[in-house]
């Protein structure tokens, strides 16, 4: 248990209310926190304060109960001392608005903005009417926020208010309180503990000092999977032909190896693979190369002849000397014939799940910050991902990725 001692002081959980009927169980959260050694540090939205009084919380909790942005006169910044003193914000229940509020960046309240100026891990525990629940835009919220990093404990089925039964009940208390105690232990997501591999960009084989042979791959496919494995838990490395301009904020946390061709992208992987637990090749790797010439080819000399040699086929490599529970992701990008020419090449490669990609469809080709891609996973059937942007593809793929490694204690 994380009881405090004066060498280790107590975890600090932030413990978000949202206005819902059952901000009533976030009582039962508190106690059970605080049983279980927590420091917690109550915050009610407005809406929260109809349904429980604030005087309740404070007499549980380690600290007074906090409602409003401007109410406390001894912490003139409130959000930004509970945001960055936290080790886990856990906002139980959390409602559509709140989760809107949250998807959307606001910062509106004394909640929402200390989850906006937090670093600390949050989980959500949605509560909310079946009808709500199943609404497109709830659900597209919180993908939005699962691809960030955020937790999501989802509501159970049971009773709800006004006599209805179906999803949407607040997850039990002890239940909000073990996923607790496993995120403050280090827990992050589905791939906790997990170590991903992901390449990305087109490889350049050089014809002279100058010219290369590539392909229009611009690597933000490859550079979401990333970000996402890493919100989700996993150590990554990326192994990638890209500016790294196209890095965002997470990529720091993310292991990046830096390459060119085909032969120095398949020397790499192949010296990584055999750690990792997952391989994405979201990478273009050229199908073919030369013997560069070593100096400049001049026009005036007349177009050059370029004697293609086929490059080593990585993934067929990968699957060959691939390890017990290791799971291997390849993308097929094809312009005709789309679903016949995937389906024999998730056939020839043995790969694990094949991501295949019409670039000839608007908004899914080369380039572009959506995709719309055909999932082929092994002894399943295809899975259609309409278009949405590489974040949210990511997700989809990370998934299906998760629920075909062997299942531990993660």
């Amino acid at each position: 248990m994380p009881f405090a001692t004066p060498d280790s002081p107590a975890p600090r959980i932030v413990l978000g209310v949202a206005g819902g009927i059952a901000a009533y169980k976030a009582v039962e959260v508190l106690r059970r926190l605080r049983d279980a050694g927590y420091h917690v540090a109550p915050i009610l939205t407005p809406d929260a304060t109809r349904f429980v009084a604030p005087l309740t919380f404070s007499a549980l909790a380690s600290e007074p109960a906090r409602v409003g942005l401007y109410d406390d006169p001894e912490l003139a910044i409130p959000h930004t001392t509970l945001g960055q003193s936290a080790d886990l914000i856990v906002v139980a229940p959390a409602t559509a608005h709140l989760i809107a509020r949250f998807a959307a960046g606001l910062a509106d309240d004394l909640l929402t903005a200390t989850l906006m100026a937090s670093a600390s891990p949050v989980l959500l525990c949605p509560a909310m009417h079946t009808e709500m629940w199943e609404q497109p835009s709830v659900q597209e919220n919180l993908a939005t926020l699962r691809r960030r990093g955020v937790l999501v404990l989802e509501p159970e089925r049971g009773h709800l208010a006004g006599g209805d039964e179906g999803a949407g009940r607040l997850a039990e208390p002890s239940t909000i309180v073990e996923m607790a105690r496993r995120i403050v232990a280090g827990y992050r997501g589905a791939l906790t503990g997990r170590r991903v591999l992901v390449t990305a960009g087109g490889t350049r084989e050089p014809i002279d000092p100058v010219r290369v042979i590539t392909n229009r791959s611009s690597g933000r496919q490859g550079y979401a999977i990333a970000e996402v494995a890493t919100r989700l838990g996993a150590s990554v490395t990326l192994v990638t032909t890209t500016d790294r301009s196209l890095a965002i904020d997470v990529v720091r946390r993310i292991e990046v190896v830096d390459v060119v061709t085909a032969a120095e992208m398949r020397d790499r992987v192949l010296e990584l693979a055999p750690s990792m637990d997952v391989i994405v090749m979201a990478a273009a790797v050229a199908d073919f190369t030369v013997d560069p010439a070593p100096n400049k080819l001049k026009k005036a000399a007349g177009p050059p002849e370029l004697a293609l040699v086929a490059t080593p086929d990585i993934l067929v490599e990968l699957v060959g000397s691939r390890r017990d529970g290791q799971v291997i992701v390849g993308f097929a990008a094809e312009s005709t014939d789309v679903i016949a020419n995937a389906q024999s090449k998730f056939e020839r490669k043995g790969v694990d799940v094949l991501v295949v990609n019409d670039v000839m469809t608007p908004g899914a080709g080369f380039e572009s910050t959506t995709n719309e891609v055909r999932l082929l996973l092994r002894d399943h059937d295809p899975v259609t991902v309409s278009m949405r942007s590489k974040g949210d593809v990511a997700l989809e793929v990370l998934t299906r990725v998760v629920a075909l490694l062997p299942q531990g204690d993660q």
